[in-house]
């Protein structure tokens, strides 16, 4: 295969970058254009080592007004943006067939018999769960320029093109980079739940909506052509659910009217794209050859197909126009709206084998196909709704209750007496809230989301999921609030262990939650428990954070099978890896055995949306990537470690989490150094999302966020909470005598393995020398030993891997996502230098004073280095 930078590639590039400088020529002028052309050749050269074109760069954005900082900000996060575009639409061209490819090689050498292919295929259960991200700044419309100039650069290298055709396509590349030029790419305002909702749903329309049967359709013609194996018309291995508008907690704006409008408003537009396509299909099948039982269901028509699919098309019309009736104000009448998926899916079913049973299956498996898929995969719902919220607050509830009834404070309580109650009203069957109960409004809000939960579809929501879930009783208290709000369907309720001492206590909690018999019988042999990959790491660093999510998940898997119980992992996985990110490969072949055996549920953070599934191409891509190592790692499942392995991977968890600890919770230097070395209290104050950057608004370096804890460090490009006391502990056990040992583990077992190699890609990313710059110009004189201790220990850090992976270079596996990252590093040179200037000039102002471009260029800064690592918080 071709370097990822090949001719073909570079020269997109350049072309993107010339016509956006041609852009910001004819708004600016050719002085604007020759100038910021002189800051991206400084910046180049001043990432290749020279020292004088970065002095240039320094004393150039010194001398700038702050509107001359914001047009070079938007400039370079623009260049960064089309580059990435470009890079994307080019690797998802090569590739999206190569994880499928790969699949399929693995099989035929294992001499695997179509019926365990069939078997395995028929496990196939993925939740992709998308969720809303802080430091996602993008708006929706420029998401909408960016896919239709995807789709430009899909055509313009076509030879047989015309010069005619050739033309259009560059003024129409021309004509999106101008209209992207132009348009406020940073909202002004911070983005309510809502917005962020329809962010999501844009994704579903402009790319998955189409994505998803055509990989289904490429995945079925692979196994009919290799194992004569035909993947079910109705088969949906690929589902999503979404956070968007459900997930409160910490955030004061999710309500329970927030979760309602956003269950409608996707339902709305669920409605729309299946207007579309049943119009589309009523359109097609205009045949009158069909089976008897459609004749039978069609009456004596000429069309019966139309005839069928008529009153689905005003279903789902009267749905789409009804609901935005209801939000306007306007009379609706919401028994005309479509109800269930089964109403859609019972006469597309009929209609695709009366085809079948004329002869006419090229045209059953075509467009009615694709639709048929659409609604298993989305469905009348679009997506499922989770619910989160803190455990914390549904205990609030339960003790104001208990004291309004004199029975005791229920916060008070122990952990048995807790239980005891629980099961007791779980069990009743007069209720439990009395009706002259005034709640405080905290309360009141939380019983609120009950009864949404309650008024609407089941098939509408995905699973309640429990922060800070610490005790049996944690979940149980759930599932007797939804019980009293009228909630009658068994909706899962998944605790999330998200600290080092909760995924240690995990197995504990869970085995007395399984022994309660009526839980058993709640939980119908089916049972969710989510893994918190980010705020385990923020506590622990990221080697002991790892280790006891593994640990975890194994006894969790033992533990299902002692109960009987099919055991779906929720994993709580970011963008980066300091939250737990790492390539969907590595990171589904490093789980314990027998951890996919429920199904594979993972959050999709916002920014990586986007690079996964914001483009029809790279969604395939992604979803080959998925199913390929999900089955896989069922049918080649990792080995167990060895009793020697545990032991050193316990040793060097325990190492590191004493390093990293030493450093964050125990230097007393430490926190005043974060404040004032990266942008962490600027990032707080920018309305760079819905949800606040801390759980308590009044809290320290413990309550902030584990998404913008890690932005601030990525945006200085020292990444610390990625890699901070991992290679130490390493090398403390590797220095014990277990050097060969540590090799077997390297080479054998794929969870060692993939540590090392998120190693790799951080240390990429990272760059002590950006780092320096930012220490040089904003931390004071009393604090830089600091920073550059911790410089030091990455480069030692660095070295040591090198070293351990036999690498003479970082990356050295991988030298397209190497020569990547250094394409992009040259970009952003000069945002960093600018970003510095940025942070100095906002620190200069009072405290209560405000100035809108510094604001403005700031966000675009942030943007635009996050745009450029290719991954944020």
């Amino acid at each position: 295969m071709q370097s990822h930078y090949d001719a073909q590639l570079k020269d997109t590039v350049r072309y993107l970058g010339k016509t956006l400088g041609e852009t910001i020529k004819a708004q600016l002028g050719n002085d604007w254009l020759e100038k910021i052309e002189k800051i991206r050749l400084d910046g180049r050269a001043s990432y290749q080592g020279d020292t004088d074109c970065g002095s240039s760069l320094k004393e150039t954005f010194k001398t700038m007004s702050d509107s001359e900082l914001l047009v070079v900000a938007r400039a370079f996060a623009q260049f960064l943006n089309l580059g990435n575009i470009a890079e994307q639409e080019y690797n998802a061209g090569l590739d999206v067939e190569a994880s499928i490819d790969s699949l399929f090689e693995h099989l035929d050498k294992a001499e695997l018999s179509a019926l365990e292919v069939e078997e395995a295929v028929a496990k196939l259960d993925i939740d992709l769960v998308l969720t809303a991200h802080p430091t996602e700044v993008f708006r929706r419309t420029l998401i909408h320029k960016h896919k239709e100039l995807a789709v430009c650069l899909k055509s313009i290298h076509h030879e047989q093109l015309t010069d005619t055709e050739r033309k259009r396509l560059e003024t129409r590349i021309a004509d999106l980079i101008s209209q992207a030029w132009h348009t406020e790419e940073i909202r002004s305002v911070r983005p309510t739940p809502v917005d962020e909702a329809r962010w999501g749903f844009s994704v579903i329309e402009n790319s998955l909506w189409e994505a998803v049967p055509e990989f289904l359709r490429d995945l079925d013609e692979r196994l009919q052509q290799d194992y004569n194996v035909a993947l079910p018309i109705d088969a949906a291995p690929i589902h999503f659910s979404s956070w968007m508008g459900g997930d409160r907690d910490g955030n004061p704006f999710v309500t329970a009217k927030v979760t309602e409008e956003v269950l409608l408003l996707a339902r709305r537009r669920a409605a729309k794209l299946l207007t579309i396509d049943l119009d589309r299909l009523q359109v097609e099948l205009s045949m009158n050859l069909c089976n008897d039982e459609l004749k039978a269901r069609a009456g004596e028509q000429l069309e019966p197909y139309r005839a069928i699919l008529r009153p689905l098309v005003k279903r789902c019309a009267d749905t789409r126009d009804g609901i935005a009736d209801f939000f306007n104000g306007r009379p609706y009448d919401a028994s005309t709206w479509i109800q269930d998926n089964d109403e859609l899916l019972e006469p597309l079913m009929l209609c695709y084998q009366s085809l079948c049973d004329c002869g006419l299956e090229t045209t059953a498996n075509g467009m009615l196909l694709d639709t048929i898929r659409r609604v298993k995969c989305f469905g009348i719902h679009l997506l499922r709704l989770d619910v989160r919220q803190d455990s914390q607050r549904h205990a609030d509830v339960l003790a104001e209750l208990t004291r309004y009834l004199g029975l005791g404070d229920y916060g008070q309580w122990s952990e048995a007496d807790k239980q005891a109650f629980l099961l007791r009203e779980l069990s009743s069957k007069r209720p439990l809230f009395p009706r002259a109960w005034q709640p405080s409004e905290d309360v009141q809000e939380v019983l609120d989301t009950c009864k949404v939960i309650a008024n609407h579809s089941r098939h509408g929501f995905g699973i309640y999921i429990i922060s800070m879930a610490s005790e049996a009783s944690d979940v149980m208290a759930v599932q007797l609030l939804l019980q009293e709000m009228g909630v009658d369907w068994p909706m899962p309720v998944a605790p999330l262990f998200e600290t080092l001492d909760d995924l240690n206590n995990s197995p504990t909690v869970m085995r007395k939650l399984l022994s309660v018999d009526w839980y058993r019988g709640y939980i119908q042999g089916k049972q969710f428990v989510m893994i918190g990959y980010s705020d385990s790491a923020k506590d622990a660093g990221a080697i002991a954070a790892g280790w006891a999510q593994y640990e975890s998940q194994e006894a969790l898997v033992a533990l299902a099978e002692e109960f009987d119980v099919t055991l779906t992992l929720f994993h709580g996985r970011g963008g980066t890896i300091g939250r737990g990110g790492l390539p969907a490969h590595a990171a589904i072949h490093s789980q314990p055995p027998g951890s996919l055996d429920g199904g594979f549920r993972v959050t999709e953070q916002g920014e990586t949306i986007r690079y996964k599934f914001g483009m029809p191409l790279l969604a395939k891509r992604s979803l080959g990537i998925y199913t390929s190592a999900i089955i896989e790692a069922m049918l080649f499942p990792p080995p167990a470690p060895k009793d020697e392995w545990r032991e050193l991977m316990k040793a060097m968890a325990a190492k590191g989490r004493d390093f990293y600890r030493g450093v964050v919770r125990q230097d007393p230097e430490f926190v005043p150094y974060f404040r004032v070395a990266t942008p962490e209290q600027e990032l707080g104050k920018l309305p760079l999302g819905s949800r606040p950057a801390k759980r308590k608004p009044t809290g320290g370096i413990e309550s902030l966020r584990a998404i913008p804890w890690i932005f601030a460090w990525a945006q200085t490009r020292l990444v610390l909470p990625a890699w901070l006391g991992s290679m130490r502990a390493i090398d403390a056990v590797r220095k014990d005598g277990n050097e060969e040992a540590l090799k077997e583990m390297l080479e054998n077992w794929p969870f060692f393995k993939s540590r090392l190699s998120m190693l790799d890609m951080v240390f990429q990313k990272a760059d002590p020398r950006i780092s320096e710059e930012y220490d040089d110009r904003l931390v004071p004189e009393e604090l830089k030993h600091f920073g550059a201790a911790l410089r030091a220990e990455l480069k030692e850090a660095i070295a040591l891997l090198l070293e351990i992976n036999g690498q003479e270079t970082i990356m050295e596996s991988d030298p397209q996502g190497r020569e990547s990252m250094n394409i992009r590093a040259a970009y952003l040179e000069p945002l960093h230098y600018l970003q510095i200037e940025l942070l100095s000039r906002i620190r200069q102002l009072d405290e209560d004073e405000h100035d809108a471009n510094l604001d403005k260029a700031m966000m675009v800064a942030i943007s635009g280095i996050a745009i450029g690592m290719r991954n944020t918080g």
